[in-house]
């Protein structure tokens, strides 16, 4: 009988925050972060991924990433700053409060993070302004007579897990791959080997082992001449 009444008050707080948190939504209904939560990094991932992201409100954060990342969220290339458009949501979201904790290997990211006012409503806007942003037709390629065997390579080692198509899955944190710059994947590739990134999936490392400087060179030239499914900007 105690264990139904503790449920069913627990029922009934869960309610009133919900309430509460209408009660202080913004004119569009979306409920505003009221404080910056600074949590170890499984809390500010869980936190922001609970808060519902404003695309307005993002597109007014994001501009003060516009100098690195593009104003269309395309990168740059040169200075291995990936493609962020059209990237989900949740893989934004992780790699953001991963690079804030340390977990991921980022100084000047990090360094900016904690420089800036930005609080986790801030960063889930922003996830959700860019997964919304179309991919842009200028993506850089890598030698093109390696995509053949670039396919053959991702469909044997990495299309399991990051989708048919480069799609990635949301749900588990893997990031869309499809048109992502050449020099980007090729870089990210080998940290996530030597372990440099930080934050890399376990089960990267023993896959990446197995291929040649070839193969990954491949793969990656693949990767950047797909076409991001559903993203590509229209002419």
């Amino acid at each position: 009988m105690m264990q139904f009444l503790i449920a069913k008050a627990r029922k009934l707080m869960a309610t009133m925050s919900l309430a509460v948190a209408i009660m202080l939504a913004d004119p569009a209904g979306t409920a505003v972060a009221q404080v910056t939560v600074l949590l170890p990094t499984d809390g500010d991932i869980k936190a922001t991924l609970a808060l519902p992201g404003d695309i307005q409100r993002g597109k007014e954060a994001y501009a003060e990433c516009q100098t690195c990342h593009r104003k269309d969220g395309s990168g740059r290339a040169k200075f291995n700053i990936p493609r962020l458009s059209g990237q989900h949501a949740s893989v934004l979201i992780k790699q953001l409060m991963d690079i804030r904790s340390g977990l991921r290997v980022n100084p000047e990211m990090k360094d900016y993070m904690f420089d800036s006012d930005l609080t986790l409503q801030d960063f889930a806007d922003m996830a959700a302004y860019l997964q919304s942003l179309p991919v842009v037709d200028n993506i850089a390629q890598g030698p093109p007579e390696l995509v053949p065997r670039g396919q053959a390579v991702y469909a044997s080692d990495c299309a399991r897990c990051h989708g048919e198509h480069g799609e990635g899955r949301a749900e588990l944190f893997y990031p869309m791959l499809a048109s992502q710059h050449y020099s980007y994947l090729l870089r990210e590739l080998d940290l996530i080997l030597t372990g440099e990134r930080g934050n890399s999936n376990p089960a990267m490392p023993p896959i990446l082992r197995n291929l040649s400087a070839d193969d990954k060179r491949a793969v990656a030239a693949y990767l950047a001449q797909l076409p991001a499914p559903g993203k590509t900007a229209t002419p």
